[in-house]
């Protein structure tokens, strides 16, 4: 069987703008790091996932914040996908990619856990991967809550838009782990 694939979804400096609102899992980039320098060692496959924002005034817009953060920055030769939307496989050759390397296992993490993470991982257990999600080394953001839909309904908990999340992953597109079970498994 060959290792799984391990991609980063969106670990960029524009998260850290104010504009996100109240944050859980401020270790996240921790693990994700852990879990990439794991891949590094093992040589196994490494794909990082950009958001560049079409969004006027986003923080993921081209420039400072489109960078990726340091902890998780891709080192010359690993494999860069751009994208617009919250999917990695929309727009991008992701999925052919991981086809022709002959990947059929992805350990996923990233930001945000209800956004780009859960539209990527859903997308690719339908195409048929298997998809382990490393919940901590995931973070959700109360600021990006659409609560507009209901009067009144105040912005939920941050912990509590990752849990559902997670929850709403868990068994039917993807095996939530920890950080510490992922690299215990291994690639």
């Amino acid at each position: 069987m060959s290792a799984a694939a391990l991609v980063l979804i969106d670990i960029q400096a524009g998260f850290d703008s104010p504009a996100w609102g109240a944050r859980n899992n401020p270790r996240a980039e921790v693990n994700a790091a852990r879990l990439l320098a794991a891949w590094r060692d093992a040589g196994a496959p490494v794909i990082h996932v950009r958001h560049v924002s079409v969004e006027p005034g986003s923080p993921l817009a081209p420039g400072p914040g489109s960078a990726f953060k340091p902890e998780v920055a891709p080192l010359p030769g690993e494999t860069v996908f751009e994208k617009s939307v919250n999917s990695a496989f929309i727009g991008t050759g992701l999925e052919d990619h991981l086809r022709a390397q002959g990947v059929d296992r992805l350990v996923i993490c990233g930001l945000t856990t209800p956004h780009c993470v859960s539209t990527t991982a859903r997308m690719a257990a339908n195409l048929g991967f298997e998809v382990r999600l490393a919940h901590d080394a995931c973070a959700s953001f109360a600021g990006n809550a659409r609560t507009d839909w209901a009067e009144g309904l105040a912005p939920p908990d941050p912990q509590a838009i990752h849990a559902a999340a997670v929850s709403h992953l868990h068994g039917e597109f993807a095996t939530a782990l920890s950080t510490d079970a992922v690299l215990t498994q291994g690639p």
